[in-house]
């Protein structure tokens, strides 16, 4: 096993593909496959301040919730050798990850930044005022996500764990199994099974826990009250919040990955090239230019 314990190596396996678009309150990140890193959006803060990034592997941007969409916002980006970079708004030390090593894969919410390390453990640095950030003691962990106000830690077994405001329900994850995703939204949560069907908890208010009759997904991603989904076909469907078209994706097609922001979408396609719909105030869905981004479970054409 090249010197890894067989946790390691478990982990090393089950990590799935890392994520590389990512979609913030009012802008939208890209890592292209030759390691560097493009943005388009709102720059209040500098979370599009990305073009000096080299050798990244993964993306993650801080969303917010629409009641608040100030553009209180960061980005963070996973290297190559296990190091994380971050820039934009760091009122709350959310950017403070440049001490962070050995990390396989991150995640950002609205104040914070989550890192799994390769032994499955977890750390995370930012807002901590609902417990968000509680997750010292975590093991065993493969994937990570990040809400507003709560962080969500897919296990190794396929079970869930939570941490954070449990307000409305959007914890109450600890009866999933068999789960191979998650993705957290301003006061939900949802989790992908491996048979492809999907579970959801949480605020319902816009019908954006409505999953229940999905079926064949293979990726999942929650905006603040909306909900998309990405079938095996390559197609997508969304549910929620509608109110800037964010949920009109169902003409896209030959699709490998999406994200949810605020109130956008994000998609990217087979050939690298990226879509998004929704809320385009601050120029988020701005990325038809876009090409050469790299696809989930490809290396880097360094």
């Amino acid at each position: 096993m090249d010197g890894m314990t067989s946790k390691e190596a478990a982990l090393k396996v089950k990590q799935w593909p890392r994520q590389t678009i990512a979609a913030g309150p009012r802008h939208t990140v890209g890592l292209k496959s030759d390691g560097t890193v493009t943005a388009a959006g709102d720059n209040k803060y500098g979370q599009c301040d990305v073009s000096g990034w080299r050798d990244l592997v993964a993306v993650a941007a801080g969303n917010v919730h629409m009641a608040a969409n100030t553009g209180n916002a960061h980005t963070v980006g996973l290297k190559s050798d296990g190091r994380v970079v971050a820039a934009g708004w760091n009122k709350h030390g959310q950017c403070s990850v440049d001490g962070w090593r050995d990390i396989a894969a991150v995640a950002a919410g609205w104040r914070r930044t989550v890192g799994l390390r390769s032994d499955g453990t977890v750390v995370a640095v930012g807002r901590n005022h609902e417990g968000q950030c509680d997750v010292g003691g975590w093991r065993d962990i493969a994937a990570v996500a990040a809400g507003d106000w709560h962080t969500v830690g897919l296990q190794l077994d396929g079970t869930v764990t939570a941490a954070g405001n449990h307000r409305y329900g959007q914890c109450n994850v600890s009866s999933w199994s068999g789960m191979v995703a998650t993705a957290a939204g301003y006061l939900h949560t949802v989790g992908l099974h491996s048979d492809g069907t999907v579970a959801a908890v949480g605020l319902n208010k816009h019908g954006q826990c409505d999953v229940s009759g999905w079926r064949g997904m293979v990726a999942i991603a929650a905006g603040s009250y909306h909900t998309v989904g990405l079938k095996s076909d390559g197609t997508v469907t969304a549910v929620g919040h509608n109110e800037y078209g964010q949920c009109d994706v169902s003409g896209w097609r030959d699709m490998v990955a999406v994200a949810a922001g605020c109130t956008h979408t994000v998609g990217l396609k087979s050939d690298g090239t990226v879509v998004a719909v929704g809320h385009n105030e601050y120029g988020q869905c701005d990325v038809s230019g876009w090409s050469g981004i790299l696809l989930p479970g490809t290396s880097l054409s360094i």
